[in-house]
C-alpha cells in the first residue's frame, strides 16, 4: 500500500508539472502555449508564402505534438481569430456570433508578415527534441512583440489557473519605449469585440475591468446594439435579454439580429416604453455589461511566475534586448567572414598565387605553399586562414578567375565594413537600437491594429433601484389574511423587497417576505423590518397579575422561522411602535394602600432582544391597566 501511495504521489506531481508547462499556462516570453507554439514552428517550416490547407497544417504539426489532431485544430482557429498571427481563408467562425468554423479540409492559412518578421530566427532559437525524438522544436520563439499581452490568454491547470486580457499592439509596443526610456507607463485592455471599459479597478492586471456593450439610439423606441462584450457572443447575448424580459427585469416588443460583418441587435420597445429609460435595465440584467477579472500566472524560466502587466512589459523588452543584441552579433561575425573572405579571394587572384601551386603534385603540398605565399599578406586579413579557406580559394573556376574586377570587388568590401561599422554602432547602443527598431515596427503595422475598446469611466448600477416597485399590503385582523390582494382596513406601503414582520396575540412572531394572500392565525400587528423600528409590549403574569414590559428591535431573523417574543404564562396587554407610548396601571388595593393609579413611560426601558424577559413595572397587583398612546388608548 505505501508504494502504491508513493507511486500515485510521484505521478501526480508528474502529471501536474505536465500540464503546468507544456499545456494550460503560456511561456512570458512568446506568450504561447505549446501546441500553439509547434503550429506556428510548422507553418515556418512550409513557409513559402503560400495558403495551406488547414487540414495539412494540421497533420504536420502532430509530428511535433503528443496529442491528437483536435486540440491541434481548435489551438489552429483559436489563434487565428486572435488576429496577429495568421492568415485566413475560408470560414474560421465567428467571434461575434459564436458560429463554429468549417472543417479543416476547406479552410486554408499561413503566417501573416507581423509574425514573420517579429517571431522567427533560426540563429538564436534553442531547440529541444520533439516527444518521440525524430524532430526538433523551438523551447520558446523569440518574440520581439509583446505577444503575451497582445493576445491575452485562458488556461487552467492543476491548483493554478490564468486569465490575461488582450492589449492593445500599439500602446503595448509604447510601454516598452518608455520602459527603455526610462519612463513611466500604463497600459490597459482592448478587446477584439470593441465595446466602452472602465479599467478603474485595473491594478496592472491583478484587477478587473467593466466592460459594457456600444448601444445606439435610433429613436425613442428603438435601440441598436453595435458591439458587444468580450466573452459574450451575440447569441448569448439576445438570451439573456429575453430571460431579464422573462422575469419582468425589462419590457420589450422584439429583439432582431442582423449581425453579418459588423453586429447589429435590434430591440423593439412596447408602448410606455422608452430607450433613454430602459438603458439601466440593460446594462443592469442583461451582458451589456459585464465584469471581467484578471489573473496573471505565466511561465517564466521553466517556473510558474504570478506578476502584473508592468513586470510583464519590463521583462519582455529586456528580452528584446537581449534578442536584438544576439542578431547584431551574428550579424557582424558574418559579415566579418565577408570581408575576410572577399580580401583572402581578391589577394589570391590580384597576386596571382594560384600560379605557384600549378607544378605541386599533392594536396597538402598546395595548402602548404599557399600557406607560404600568403604570409606577406596576412596583416590584410582579419583572421588566421583556416583548411576550410584554402578549399574554398582552391574550387574557384578559372572563368571566374580570368573576369575578375578588382574595383568590383573593392567596392564589395567598403560597403561591408560600412555596414559592419553600422552594427558596431548599433552594438555599443543596443537600447537606442531596440527602441527605434520598435519604433519601425509600430510605422509598420500600427494601422492594422487600431484601439477597438473606448475607455470610459463607468457609473456603478444599483440593480436594486431599477427592479424596486412600490406595492400595496392589506392587511385583514378578522379574516387573518395579508398579502398584496388582501383589501382589509389596515394598508402597508413598501417595495418588493421589503420584509413584513407578524405579531400574534399567542405570543410569537415570524419574518416573511411580501405574499399575495396568506392567512395567519390571530395576527395583531403587521409591519416592514426595517431593523430600526422599536416594539413596545406590555403583559401581564396571569398567576402574580404583575405587569412587565420590554421593548426589543427585529434585526435578526431566519425566514418563516417562528420566534417567541412573550414568557410563558404571560397574557398580551399591548402593543404598539409608539416611541413615546405610556402606560397607566390601576393598583389593587394592599393593606392601608388604597386602590390608585401609576403611569410609566416605556421608552425608558431598555431595547433588548426580543426573548429576553422584560422588565415588571410594579411588584403590586393590578386590577386593571390603561395604555395611553398619545391621543389613543388601546386597552381598557
Amino acid at each position: 500500500m505505501d508504494d502504491l501511495k508513493n507511486q500515485m504521489k510521484d505521478h501526480f506531481i508528474k502529471y501536474a508539472s505536465y500540464v503546468i508547462l507544456d499545456r494550460a499556462i503560456p511561456d512570458v516570453v512568446d506568450g504561447l502555449k505549446p501546441v500553439q507554439r509547434r503550429i506556428l514552428e510548422t507553418l515556418w517550416r512550409q513557409g513559402d508564402d503560400k495558403l495551406h490547407k488547414v487540414a495539412n497544417v494540421v497533420g504536420q504539426t502532430m509530428q511535433l505534438h503528443p496529442h491528437g489532431d483536435a486540440p491541434i485544430y481548435e489551438a489552429l482557429v483559436t489563434l487565428a481569430n486572435k488576429g496577429y498571427l495568421l492568415d485566413r481563408q475560408g470560414n474560421f467562425g465567428n467571434i461575434f456570433t459564436g458560429d463554429p468554423s468549417a472543417a479543416g479540409r476547406y479552410i486554408e492559412t499561413r503566417l501573416s508578415p507581423l509574425a514573420r518578421e517579429t517571431l522567427f530566427n533560426p540563429d538564436i532559437t534553442e531547440k529541444i527534441p520533439s516527444y518521440d525524438g525524430r524532430n526538433f522544436e523551438p523551447v520558446v520563439l523569440p518574440a520581439k512583440i509583446p505577444l503575451l499581452l497582445m493576445q491575452g490568454a485562458d488556461g487552467i491547470a492543476v491548483g493554478m489557473s490564468t486569465r490575461i486580457l488582450p492589449h492593445n499592439f500599439t500602446e503595448l509596443l509604447e510601454a516598452e519605449i518608455a520602459y527603455l526610456e526610462g519612463r513611466n507607463f500604463k497600459v490597459f485592455p482592448d478587446f477584439p469585440t470593441g465595446g466602452i471599459m472602465d479599467k478603474s479597478e485595473y491594478d496592472k492586471g491583478r484587477g478587473k475591468v467593466k466592460l459594457r456593450a456600444k448601444i445606439e439610439i435610433r429613436d425613442a423606441k428603438t435601440l441598436v446594439i453595435r458591439e458587444i462584450c468580450y466573452g459574450t457572443t451575440t447569441e448569448s447575448l439576445i438570451r439573456s435579454i429575453d430571460e431579464a424580459a422573462k422575469k419582468g427585469k425589462i419590457k420589450i416588443e422584439a429583439i432582431n439580429d442582423y449581425t453579418a460583418e459588423a453586429i447589429e441587435i435590434e430591440i423593439k420597445l412596447p408602448r410606455g416604453q422608452y430607450a433613454e429609460e430602459i438603458l439601466d435595465a440593460l446594462y443592469g440584467f442583461t451582458e451589456c455589461e459585464v465584469s471581467l477579472n484578471s489573473q496573471i500566472i505565466v511561465i517564466k524560466e521553466g517556473l510558474p511566475w504570478e506578476t502584473d502587466v508592468n513586470e510583464i512589459i519590463g521583462y519582455h523588452a529586456d528580452k528584446v534586448v537581449g534578442f536584438l543584441k544576439r542578431e547584431l552579433e551574428i550579424e557582424r561575425e558574418r559579415l566579418q567572414e565577408k570581408i575576410f573572405y572577399k580580401t583572402l579571394e581578391r589577394i589570391f587572384i590580384e597576386n596571382r598565387l594560384y600560379k605557384q601551386i600549378e607544378t605541386v603534385k599533392t594536396l597538402e603540398g598546395i595548402h602548404e605553399t599557399l600557406e607560404s605565399a600568403l604570409k606577406p599578406y596576412k596583416n590584410k586579413l582579419l583572421r588566421e586562414p583556416t583548411h576550410e579557406d584554402w578549399e574554398k580559394l582552391l574550387q574557384i573556376p578559372i572563368r571566374r578567375i580570368s573576369q575578375f574586377d578588382i574595383n568590383k570587388n573593392k567596392e564589395e568590401i567598403t560597403l561591408l565594413e560600412e555596414t559592419q561599422r553600422e552594427v558596431e554602432k548599433n552594438l555599443k547602443n543596443v537600447k537606442k537600437y531596440t527602441i527605434n527598431h520598435l519604433r519601425q515596427l509600430i510605422v509598420k503595422f500600427s494601422k492594422e491594429y487600431p484601439r477597438k475598446t473606448r475607455v470610459k469611466a463607468i457609473e456603478e448600477i444599483d440593480r436594486r433601484a431599477i427592479e424596486t416597485k412600490d406595492i400595496k399590503v392589506g392587511f385583514d385582523s378578522t379574516s387573518g389574511f395579508i398579502g398584496t390582494k388582501v383589501s382589509g382596513p389596515v394598508q402597508l406601503f413598501c417595495t418588493n423587497f421589503d420584509k413584513l414582520v407578524v405579531f400574534s396575540k399567542d405570543g410569537t412572531y415570524k419574518v416573511i417576505n411580501i405574499p399575495e394572500k396568506q392567512y395567519f392565525e390571530k395576527p395583531l400587528w403587521v409591519g416592514v423590518v426595517d431593523k430600526k423600528t422599536v416594539m413596545n409590549v406590555v403583559y401581564r403574569n396571569k398567576t402574580t397579575k404583575q405587569v412587565w414590559a420590554k421593548r426589543f428591535i427585529v434585526d435578526k431573523f431566519i425566514l418563516e422561522k417562528t420566534y417567541q417574543y412573550l414568557d410563558d404564562n404571560a397574557e398580551l396587554q399591548h402593543m404598539s411602535d409608539d416611541p413615546n407610548a405610556t402606560v397607566e396601571l390601576q393598583l389593587e388595593p394592599s393593606g392601608r394602600k388604597k386602590a390608585r393609579a401609576a403611569s410609566f413611560s416605556l421608552k425608558e426601558i431598555p431595547i433588548k432582544p426580543a426573548s429576553t424577559r422584560g422588565v415588571r413595572l410594579t411588584e403590586e397587583k393590578t386590577k386593571k391597566n390603561k395604555v395611553v398612546l398619545k391621543q389613543l388608548s388601546l386597552f381598557d
